[in-house]
């Protein structure tokens, strides 16, 4: 199964977690920033996997564009999964949270979620990541393919 993972990270959490949910997929996947990644490499993908940190409630804008870039007919070919880093406070909860918009606009376009938005916590705005959340992020990345 050929897996790719995109995402964008601001202070290194979001990129940690990435990686480890790309050490995650038996066999291997490739975790791309989104700067380096274009809908070419989305060519032959079994699994897309979309990571953010939270801002606002949203993903990043680069991570916006991205998926709102990807042609509807690509879209519809593609089963997705998305995550994002965020914090656990209360007051973050009011605005949301990124995964689930991503997944949103992902279904939108036509892809197929292949399980709900996943949030992996971080300590506080800068990090670090809170303990576990890379072997969480591994134990998900495996789940996930199984859905």
């Amino acid at each position: 199964m050929k897996v790719l993972v995109v995402y964008d990270s601001v202070h290194g959490n979001t990129e940690h977690i990435a990686r480890s949910i790309a050490s995650g997929v038996s066999g291997g996947a490739a975790a791309v920033r989104v700067n380096a990644a274009n809908d070419r490499e989305l060519d032959g993908v079994d699994l897309l996997v979309i990571g953010s940190p939270t801002h606002g409630g949203r993903p990043t804008e680069a991570i916006q564009s991205f998926v709102s870039a990807i042609p509807r007919e690509v879209a519809r070919k593609l089963s997705v999964a998305a995550f994002d880093t965020r914090l656990a406070t209360k007051l973050v909860k009011v605005f949301g949270f990124a995964a689930g918009r991503m997944a949103e606009t992902l279904q939108q376009n036509g892809s197929t979620l292949r399980c709900p938005p996943e949030g992996f916590v971080v300590k506080g705005r800068g990090g670090p990541l809170a303990e576990g959340e890379t072997q969480r992020a591994e134990a998900w990345a495996r789940a996930t393919l199984k859905a």
